[in-house]
């Protein structure tokens, strides 16, 4: 491990990057695995970045919480993605790491979290990242189990060590849950899910009045794909594209579009904005996490990318579309039951995201076609209905 621009890195060239697998097996060796012995008091849930995953472990955090109905259970998150789980019902203590996608890249932060890890008196930890430098931060934090994800040898830290193997396509939120398994030494399962705030609906309410949307309601973000840990823009459905899906489902529905965006995103919505021919309305930098679960849930359907707050509007229970390109859905997906992913089946890269070139995609080569998205959205559409009798 090195210290370059302020920053803890374990890899700075090829030779060293290709020898810490090795370091990191040796160290794995000298922290013996162990099993509960006791009910655990006091839990810490680490899972700093980003909206996506924070909202995917929530399926985790559920499960955890059903396991240990008597404990009290903190989820450390980073500012960025925090206020998505704030209120989460499983959850007794919300931990702010900082705006950094890890709090454990500078010595600083490092320090500081391993301080905050000591100051809660833990006897449980359960790490959902698969961060070598958190691993020792939790090491060195004096918990004395601690569960979490060892890919590559990476998680050598943990005395209750999960296997992932890098190259299997396997959902996110499954993994998270299989850290709980082994903790509760039976299967645990449970679906993402975020709780709806009253005030946050009525608010919701009080503005589709106000903009006279009476008739049912389409929610599309078009926006998304950059965060502390990564930006992605190719994960954008292109606004041409995206105005021509809109439209086409919203005159086969009679559904009004509301457009929603966060930071950075004003340019996107607006230029899907200009491109689509049926009316819409658009709330940019006017909602926050709860109210746009409530939104979303009280939607037709909500269609977005890739991104957290498809995540969260699907964690919301909200009818989801989400539109997938570069990204693989077999990891990424949204982990509910009530959702759409629009994908072309595409040979993607193994190792996850992090892995998948950003350049080169091509959404009109290597994407799906509007014609194809459409379809499938109103059959998605119509099975809903029909399920619920209307």
């Amino acid at each position: 491990m090195l210290v370059r621009d302020n920053r803890l890195h374990f890899a700075d060239d090829a030779s060293r990057a290709n020898a810490y697998p090795m370091i990191f097996s040796i160290l794995g060796r000298l922290i013996p695995q162990r099993d509960m012995t006791s009910t655990p008091r006091r839990i810490i849930v680490i899972r700093p970045c980003c909206i996506g995953d924070v909202v995917m472990a929530t399926a985790a955090l559920t499960a955890l919480r059903e396991t240990f109905p008597q404990a009290h259970i903190s989820f450390a998150a980073g500012s960025w993605s925090a206020a998505a789980i704030a209120d989460h019902p499983a959850l007794d203590a919300l931990i702010d790491t900082g705006e950094a996608a890890l709090p454990s890249r500078s010595p600083v932060e490092f320090l500081r979290f391993i301080k905050q890890l000591r100051a809660g008196k833990f006897d449980l930890a359960v790490s959902l990242t698969r961060s070598p430098v958190m691993s020792l931060a939790l090491c060195l934090s004096g918990i004395a189990l601690r569960a979490g994800l060892d890919s590559a040898g990476r998680g050598f830290g943990y005395n209750l060590r999960v296997a992932v193997d890098p190259a299997a396509r396997e959902h996110e939120s499954a993994i998270y849950l299989r850290v709980i398994s082994a903790i509760a030494g039976q299967p645990c399962h449970a679906y993402a899910n975020l709780p709806l705030d009253a005030a946050a609906q009525d608010d919701i309410g009080r503005r589709l009045q106000a903009a006279s949307v009476s008739r049912p309601f389409i929610v599309a973000h078009p926006g998304g794909g950059s965060n502390p840990g990564m930006t992605m823009d190719s994960k954008r459905y292109p606004p041409a594209q995206l105005a021509a899906l809109l439209d086409r489902v919203a005159r086969e529905t009679t559904a009004a579009l509301i457009l929603i965006g966060g930071p950075g995103d004003e340019e996107t919505v607006s230029a899907v904005a200009q491109r689509l021919n049926t009316p819409s309305i658009a709330w940019v930098n006017q909602l926050n996490f709860a109210q746009i679960a409530a939104l979303a849930a009280a939607s037709l359907c909500y269609i977005g990318n890739d991104t957290g707050m498809t995540h969260l509007a699907a964690a919301a229970g909200a009818a989801t579309v989400m539109m997938m390109g570069p990204t693989d859905p077999r990891r990424y997906a949204p982990f509910t039951k009530n959702h759409l992913v629009l994908w072309k089946v595409t040979d993607l890269r193994t190792g996850g995201v992090g892995a998948t070139p950003a350049s080169g995609w091509d959404w009109a080569r290597d994407g799906f076609s509007v014609e194809d998205g459409a379809r499938q959205i109103l059959d998605f559409l119509q099975a809903i209905a029909s399920q619920e009798g209307r």
